[in-house]
């Protein structure tokens, strides 16, 4: 059967953003650029015991919820699942990916489908993008994203992707041009990745931080060459001695102050605002709602915090906080935002402290809470984290997740102990399968 063309029905959307169907001998295929609906002849590209991955040849009948997706590369690249789906059928998948993982991983049986709050801008919305370089022989170079049935190659991108905001894609169109036919005002040797976020005043300007390569190269030559980015950062390929800065060295515009673009802020700003939002007021109402209970010092714990952009806003409110954060450059970066708003709210300011370590190691120390957020990356707790917190348990759990599997792997750790009592998603990746859910846990046992 592999590199047959079978005829198939497409039955629902998997997690990654494929279609799901079924092969004659009984395999589940996954077909990407498929929607449910859809009558497809497609290609078995490859075979597993119990499931296979296909490509689309054609779309025979197409679903309802077919459209025809904006960028003129979305056949071959890699870099988006969904643009070939309505957008109100993405904010529908996007809700059961998420019961879907809570039913299948973490046992809920029915839950229903979140609401899933919709992008203000569906389009040119990223304030960062990553690009990969890659060198050919014969001195011709590609850049871009990966393919989609062909992940180690590279899918040349200028201004076609319609995903980062415009300026993003002007600088990257100007830095193609200025890096040279050979882009040999690149470090030299090996992949190079290259990510392009806003900074400034209102987005006004962009950074540039180019990964790989050897240590010892001239930025300055491409910062002048282009003269459209702010600042250039180098991070070479080749391992720093311990204790050694991992880099963060402005190699161009050197009148600049502080780190890039962090890598661990939201690309999609005001879908992250009406998350922030959000988040703010659960935490809020949490703790209206039990004001006749003494409150520990630190009433809420911002565990993952990154740069404070829940901590620093709950401390607006005039609210304790604690949070806890492993990257070095993300507690820099939450601190200065607290000196900030204290300048800025002055009285009117609560309190954030930010403590740097890993969260398994600091949160025992600072718990019982009142509230605790957790907004970690894709890998989900730590496995000794659901044990500490039911040891100390917080009467609230504002899990915030990129990731519905470990959303729900977690809150299968946690056990009958905490109920979930609301959902909410928000979709901060349109056109792809990402989703950003909120889950509210309330404390319901006895602490072991």
């Amino acid at each position: 059967m592999l590199k047959e063309e079978v005829d198939v029905e497409v039955r629902g959307i998997g997690a990654g953003g494929s279609g799901i169907a079924d092969l004659p001998d009984g395999r589940v295929v996954f077909v990407p650029r498929t929607t449910e609906g859809d009558r497809a002849r497609i290609r078995v590209e490859r075979i597993r015991p119990r499931w296979a991955r296909g490509s689309l040849v054609e779309v025979l009948d197409p679903a309802i919820s077919r459209v025809n997706p904006p960028c003129k590369k979305y056949a071959e690249c890699g870099g988006c699942q969904l643009q070939h789906v309505s957008y109100e059928d993405q904010l529908t998948w996007k809700g059961r990916f998420i019961t879907d993982a809570l039913a299948r991983i973490g046992g809920l049986g029915k839950v229903s489908a979140p609401e899933v709050v919709p992008s203000p801008s569906r389009l040119r919305y990223r304030n960062r993008v990553s690009f990969t370089l890659r060198r050919l022989s014969g001195g011709h170079v590609v850049a871009g994203f990966h393919a989609l049935h062909r992940p180690a190659h590279i899918v040349d991108i200028d201004s076609e992707c319609l995903l980062p905001h415009e300026k993003l894609s002007q600088t990257w169109s100007k830095l193609r041009a200025g890096w040279g036919k050979s882009a040999e005002l690149l470090p030299s040797a090996g992949r190079i990745r290259m990510t392009l976020g806003l900074s400034g005043e209102n987005g006004a300007e962009v950074d540039l931080v180019v990964e790989g390569g050897r240590s010892g190269w001239d930025g300055e030559r491409l910062f002048k060459s282009v003269g459209a980015v702010r600042a250039i950062w180098h991070r070479p390929s080749e391992n720093k001695s311990a204790g050694e800065e991992r880099d963060r060295m402005i190699l161009a515009g050197g009148g600049v102050l502080g780190a890039p673009t962090p890598t661990f802020a939201q690309v999609n700003d005001e879908a992250a605002e009406l998350l922030r939002t959000h988040v703010i007021k659960c935490c809020t109402s949490a703790l209206q709602s039990n004001e006749q209970v003494a409150l520990p010092a630190f009433p809420i714990i911002d565990a993952y915090c990154g740069s404070g952009a829940y901590g620093s806003a709950l401390a607006s409110e005039g609210l304790s906080v604690v949070g806890i954060e492993s990257d070095p450059s993300a507690v820099e970066q939450a601190r200065a935002s607290v000196r900030a708003k204290m300048a800025q709210h002055n009285k009117e300011f609560g309190c954030f402290e930010v403590q740097e370590g890993l969260v398994e190691d600091l949160l025992p120390a600072l718990l019982p809470a009142e509230v605790l957020v957790f907004n970690p990356p894709r890998s989900g707790l730590h496995e000794d984290v659901p044990a500490q917190i039911l040891a100390n348990a917080p009467r609230r759990i504002l899990y915030v997740s990129c990731d519905p599997a470990t959303l729900a792997r977690d809150v299968k750790r946690l056990g009958d102990q905490y109920a979930l009592d609301r959902l909410q998603a928000f979709d901060l990746f349109p056109q792809t399968a990402h989703v950003e859910a909120v889950a509210e846990l309330t404390f319901r046992g006895v602490a072991q």
